[in-house]
């Protein structure tokens, strides 16, 4: 019988894949990966593409969609995140194709790679080894290939500060964006206070990560922001999915004002299930901001319950990491109290294996 998430001693029985452990590695995983990826080797012709493609397919992807959503509006060439087999027509000579597979062998990755060297694009690969890493190698490509000694978990979703800082490192390198190295270290410094805040050792009455898992239990969350945290509430999305095997769905404002709140009616017994978690920034812009309260009023009178989660962070970046270690520990606490395994994806296993053998 799963007991108290306040009981340590019960934490560390459930936990069993050190899925707590990968968690409260984030900062350091982030650290790891833009100290290192500041000292390879990049594609020479980087700075002179006219778009960047980011190919990866399910955890390996969110790093993609995450710093996309929060430089989206400083980058000075467009940025594309493609999670298919294939890559965009217009990829060629002027276009750096990033690669990313935690573990290299993600097949759509891998052929993704093929395509974009056929077309003679700029490469660069993120990845710790696998089908990918080799061909990297063989056709000696610029790659950061990296040891994941800050994710015991080993699991591609909970090592999310390898593929963001990553990315974010390569296209700094490649003069896209600039990140201020005072910003990065004030970033992980303030990513540390919340990982310490949102910690199994902080009691559930002082801790918003522990108390939201519990509002969750029995619902179908439904993910609300904007503009620079979408990709990151994408990550939370897929990290309820896998690790507390529940489903979750994501929404931006202003768009979802368009058309899902004509939804909220049918069915109606959808409703008791429904539960919407709104992430609310001052550094929204400020027309977006203004639209949160009246979307909560229409959510109300459909007699839907929801909750709002206050960015209390002063920075963008600061804010999406934010966002991913509340994600983390949300995740974490909601399957202890569901008593699901966080660890282990067995229908994504399952598919896996059926498709190997079709």
């Amino acid at each position: 019988m799963i007991k108290s998430l306040d009981s340590e001693k019960e934490i560390k029985k459930f936990d069993k894949g050190n899925i707590l452990g990968s968690v409260r590695s984030l900062p350091d995983q982030i650290e790891q990966a833009w100290t290192e990826v500041k000292d390879l080797d990049i594609p020479k012709a980087c700075a002179l593409v006219d778009n960047v493609v980011i190919c990866g397919m399910g955890g390996s992807a969110l790093g993609g969609r995450i710093v996309d959503s929060l430089i989206v509006d400083r980058i000075r060439v467009p940025i594309e995140v493609v999670t298919e087999y294939g890559i965009p027509n217009y990829v060629g000579p002027k276009s750096l194709v990033i690669l990313t597979s935690y573990s290299g062998n993600t097949e759509e990755t891998v052929s993704a790679a093929h395509k974009a060297f056929v077309k003679k694009a700029e490469i660069f690969g993120i990845t710790t080894g696998g089908k990918l890493a080799e061909f990297l190698k063989k056709e000696k490509i610029p790659a950061y290939i990296y040891e994941p000694k800050e994710n015991p978990s080993n699991q591609p979703r909970l090592g999310l500060g390898y593929s963001v800082a990553a990315t974010m490192a390569i296209l700094a390198r490649c003069g896209f964006i600039t990140f201020a190295e005072e910003d990065i270290k004030s970033a992980l410094t303030n990513l540390r206070k919340f990982s310490e805040e949102f910690d199994s050792d902080v009691s559930e009455n002082k801790n918003l990560a522990k108390r939201m898992a519990i509002k969750l239990k029995g619902k179908i969350p439904i993910l609300v922001t904007s503009e620079h945290l979408v990709g990151a509430t994408h990550a939370f999305k897929n990290l309820l999915n896998e690790g507390a095997k529940t489903f979750s769905a994501s929404f931006d404002l202003p768009e979802l004002n368009h058309h899902l709140m004509e939804g909220l009616r049918n069915p109606a017994m959808a409703k008791e299930y429904l539960h919407f978690l709104f992430f609310e920034s001052k550094l929204y812009s400020s027309s977006v901001q203004k639209r949160y309260s009246i979307t909560q009023e229409v959510v109300e009178k459909n007699e839907i319950d929801y909750s709002v989660y206050q960015l209390r962070s002063s920075k963008k970046i600061q804010q999406v990491f934010e966002v991913l270690i509340f994600a983390s520990f949300v995740q974490f606490y909601l399957a202890f109290v569901y008593g699901v395994d966080p660890l282990k994806i067995p229908w994504v296993d399952y598919f896996k294996e059926k498709l190997a053998k079709s």
